[in-house]
């Protein structure tokens, strides 16, 4: 008999133990995967625009819980409840593109159609696929992929972050309410062993992971070491260490106040917050001081509060990683703007709680600058000139945004053409607009999802090539 195993997730507030879950045997793996091989071959026979109304009416039903939304957020990774319930709308946002495109998408594609021949693409779903979402933004990270898995035909077997398994269990709930049969989509709770198991199994046809690259790393691996390695398909969507360049025309004020809530939202627990800040020297001195004024008056505290702006981190490991980058910046020569004793008396070793941070006087050698901090901390460092600029901007391993302020349109081109990213903004930060691709460069990710596009991960293109006249 297989041993089943659970994972206890705790409070972000208190670090105590919220509940257990029970994590899927290799057995139970084993039957979930039959299952969704067996609603795959009914599901891909619905029309098209049937699976359309049917993922509307998961949007109806899933507005309807914001309520329930905002609670799973804010009990399980500490986001304020003045924002939580705030996730559903992006999640409709994101969805109702999907469905908006997803028939044009995943019509046949034509080319040729004569007396003498007819010949065409067919858009095919995969099968049974494995999604594997993150607790930062637990709902958006399911939604990018969960609707055009979907809407392409496959089933999926979604597994979330330990940290956030009951918000999987609410979305799949939802889509089971709205019509999706439930061997199409199907909730995974499985230990790290279990996933191993579950991303290399001879029934999966793709695996879609969000996270950060370590993980990334292991999955890759793991499926590499499969036997079944070559059917497998994967996409990674990872961190990232996501610059912004303010110039001496911007809206100063404006500038300052997006990017630091582009930095401090979420508590810094997004993939593409601004971590690092090039400021050109004529308005640098004036950006510090507005942006430190902004970060002073966060309120750091419990996310039930609703005066609460910034909550803790969703683990005290993801804090100590951030308390570790600053000791080694400041060790390194790098100061703290923010007095964190007087404006932040929660922020302590050995809790979640971390308030925002404006670091200066740092260097690209310092890990702050070169690895993710994932946590409400802002690297800022002037620059004379574009070229300057542009320079510390590509020096990362990462590229998933970067964004400019300015009022030169031209000139942002000009700079964007020259940054190493999946995303350029120009007087914007930290969204996700689903007419575009979402997709990082160098190791911030592989593959993409989101835009007319993002259903081609989905999906495998057959060719009809028929001869009409035998002549």
């Amino acid at each position: 008999m297989t041993k089943v195993t659970t994972t206890v997730v705790l409070s972000p507030v208190t670090q105590q133990p919220l509940f257990e879950i029970s994590c899927a045997t290799s057995n139970e793996i084993d039957t979930a995967v039959q299952q969704a091989q067996e609603g795959f071959i009914s599901w891909r026979q619905v029309p098209v625009s049937e699976r359309v109304d049917i993922i509307k009416k998961f949007c109806s039903l899933f507005e309807q819980k914001k309520e329930k939304v905002g609670e799973t957020i804010v009990s399980q990774m500490g986001r304020p409840v003045r924002y939580a319930a705030g996730e559903v709308n992006g999640v409709l946002e994101r969805a109702n593109y999907m469905i908006s495109v997803a028939e044009e998408s995943l019509a046949d594609e034509v080319i040729e159609t004569t007396d003498n021949f007819k010949r065409y693409l067919r858009k095919e779903p995969l099968g049974p696929v494995v999604i594997i979402a993150a607790w930062n933004y637990p709902y958006l990270t399911m939604v990018n992929n969960v609707v055009p898995a979907l809407l392409a035909g496959n089933s999926v077997l979604l597994k979330q972050s330990p940290q956030t398994p009951k918000c999987a269990d609410l979305f799949v709930e939802t889509f089971h309410e709205a019509g999706v049969p439930k061997q199409v989509i199907q909730v995974m709770h499985t230990d790290d062993k279990g996933a191993d198991y579950l991303v290399q199994h001879s029934g999966i046809h793709y695996v879609s992971f969000t996270g950060s690259i370590a993980i990334g790393k292991v999955i890759r691996k793991a499926i590499g070491n499969s036997e079944h390695s070559l059917s497998i398909g994967l996409g990674m969507e990872l961190g990232g260490k996501d610059p912004a360049y303010v110039l001496p025309d911007c809206d100063l004020d404006f500038a300052v106040e997006n990017i630091i809530d582009g930095a401090f939202f979420n508590t810094g627990q997004c993939c593409c917050s601004i971590e690092r800040c090039y400021v050109h020297v004529d308005v640098y001195e004036e950006f510090l001081q507005k942006a430190t004024a902004i970060a002073q008056n966060y309120k750091l505290g419990d996310p039930n509060d609703p005066e609460t702006t910034i909550g803790p981190m969703a683990h005290v490991r993801f804090a100590d990683k951030v308390r570790a980058q600053l000791s080694e910046a400041v060790l390194k020569g790098a100061r703290l703007l923010v007095q964190t004793d007087r404006y932040f008396p929660k922020d302590k070793d050995g809790t979640t709680y971390v308030a925002p941070q404006i670091v200066v006087d740092v260097t690209h050698d310092m890990s702050i600058m070169q690895e993710e901090t994932f946590g409400p901390i802002l690297a800022v460092v002037p620059v004379k000139s574009d070229q300057e600029a542009i320079k510390y901007m590509n020096d990362s391993k990462y590229g998933l945004t970067a964004s400019i302020w300015s009022k030169d349109v031209d000139k942002a081109i000009e700079i964007g053409n020259q940054i190493e990213c999946g995303t350029f903004f120009m007087n914007r930060c930290d969204y996700i607009d689903p007419a575009l691709a979402w997709v990082g460069a160098k190791e911030s990710g592989l593959g993409f999802s989101l835009s007319k596009h993002g259903f081609d991960q989905f999906i495998r293109p057959k060719s009809y090539h028929l001869r009409l006249k035998q002549q």
